[in-house]
């Protein structure tokens, strides 16, 4: 049975695009409903295709509801968001993947485990599932100025929208129902994650390898470059020298400081993996000398 919710996202649609309009706001309300009926019948003429790629049934009015951004709903008073589908999609995201590696590594210890969700269920790996796997730029119902922002092509869109698909899934047919859809879109990625070995978490591996080589740990100077609305965060990882001074190893840009320190983690932990390589190539040449 739909929810509420699901059936007021059709009603309120079908509503408002036969409600008469007034001749004084003809042409701002002609433009918002071209955006809400474009979109909205692209949802109902492809929605099969998307709930083929998910793998579950769900009623029109749940996938409008799941796939609808709070700029699409702003513009169009009345209608709901997916915010509360996505925060539940949220949680079954991370039981169900918590459950799958628990089942699957059990000698694996809790810290290695953690760090193998979160890259999982990052919101690089689920934007990357919502391009691949689900389409699903075209689908997403957002506001005019969202729209034109490249919306449709955000890591955090289709994050989020992903999320609130899982969620639509739970709320249609329960966490049975929910399960198989997580493992459809998951299990690769966790696979994957499996494999990465110091790629799970740069910075705490560059941290380990700083101890191994019996050097202190390194620390990061940030700077900040573009305006408020798309700025640029760059990276700098230093190792102290023994001195006054720390030496700069290497460095990296992102969208944002996380990003950007993981990225110049990466480096440097790759250039000290050299050397660490080299340093023990050339203690096993001397030792064979010795011989």
């Amino acid at each position: 049975m739909a929810h509420s919710t699901d059936r007021q996202s059709l009603e309120h649609l079908r509503r408002q695009q036969a409600a008469p309009i007034e001749p004084e706001r003809r042409r701002k309300r002609r433009r918002r409903k071209d955006n809400k009926s474009n979109h909205y019948g692209f949802v109902m003429d492809n929605g099969d295709a998307l709930l083929a790629a998910l793998g579950t049934d769900l009623e029109p009015g749940l996938l409008v509801h799941a796939l609808t951004h709070r700029s699409f709903a702003h513009e169009n008073p009345g209608l709901p968001n997916n915010e509360r589908l996505e925060f539940l999609g949220d949680a079954v995201l991370e039981f169900v993947v918590t459950e799958t590696m628990y089942e699957q590594y059990p000698d694996w210890p809790e810290g290695h485990l953690a760090k193998m969700r979160a890259k999982a269920v990052s919101e690089g790996s689920l934007a990357a599932i919502g391009r691949s796997k689900l389409h699903l730029g075209p689908y997403i119902l957002l506001g005019n100025g969202e729209a034109k922002d490249s919306g449709r092509d955000k890591d955090s869109l289709l994050c989020d929208t992903v999320e609130a698909l899982i969620g639509a899934a739970f709320v249609a047919h329960g966490i049975d129902g929910a399960r198989p859809v997580v493992h459809r879109l998951l299990d690769d990625t966790l696979a994957k994650v499996a494999k990465e070995g110091p790629a799970l978490d740069w910075k705490t591996s560059l941290v380990v390898l700083s101890h191994q080589l019996d050097i202190a740990e390194p620390t990061y100077r940030m700077e900040v470059d573009g305006d408020l609305t798309a700025p640029t965060f760059t990276a700098h990882v230093l190792l102290d020298t023994g001195t006054d001074r720390q030496r700069e190893v290497a460095s990296a840009t992102g969208p944002s400081k996380r990003k950007a320190q993981l990225a110049a983690a990466r480096e440097a932990y790759l250039l000290l993996s050299k050397d660490k390589d080299a340093d023990k190539q050339a203690d096993d040449s001397a030792a064979c000398g010795k011989q």
